[in-house]
């Protein structure tokens, strides 16, 4: 029997699917759970992709639970939000701080290469979106088309995307174009 790999969109959390906090254009995660808002834009974003019949997967870095500065149980509550409010099929997340050297913090392809290999996920038909260069790094290594939905952050971009966008909607329209 042969399986038929699927395609699938990898959704960097947030600044993507949620809010993020930008100071002195640098963008924080939410801490406490009352901040986690989701994007209005996510909801149609993520229904248009699922209906075109993409996997969703977020691939998110977490490094405050590593760093102590929130725990494990605030993120979870805001990933089963996501998993509740959009047509979401995993959330794959990387606890580590950014001074361990694990396999699955972004910009390294990790999360994205154990999405593959759990959902039958042909890579090369597959995208990454997301709002920082480590998002597009991980996607790029993954060996996925790469979209950054530039923010405006003042970070320095070590990693090209295939395609710059404005917003969620116009990264979702770039890739319903090329399906």
């Amino acid at each position: 029997m042969i399986l038929i790999q699927k395609k699938a969109v990898f959704l960097d959390r947030d600044g993507v699917l949620n809010h993020s906090e930008v100071v002195d254009g640098k963008p924080y995660a939410p801490r406490k759970l009352d901040e986690f808002i989701i994007e209005n834009e996510a909801y149609e974003s993520t229904k248009l992709l699922s209906q075109a019949g993409f996997l969703l997967i977020v691939v998110t870095n977490q490094p405050d639970v590593g760093n102590g500065l929130v725990t494990h149980e605030i993120v979870q509550a805001m990933n089963q939000k996501l998993m509740e409010e959009l047509p979401l099929d995993d959330i794959k997340v990387c606890f580590h701080s950014q001074s361990e050297k694990c396999s699955c913090r972004k910009p390294k392809p990790g999360m994205i290469k154990t999405a593959a290999l759990e959902f039958n996920i042909d890579l090369e038909k597959s995208y990454m979106i997301g709002d920082r260069w480590s998002d597009i790094s991980a996607g790029r290594a993954a060996g996925c088309f790469t979209i950054l939905i530039d923010r405006g952050y003042k970070e320095k971009i070590e990693e090209q995307s295939n395609v710059s966008v404005s917003c969620m909607l116009e990264a979702v329209q770039n890739i319903l174009e090329r399906s």
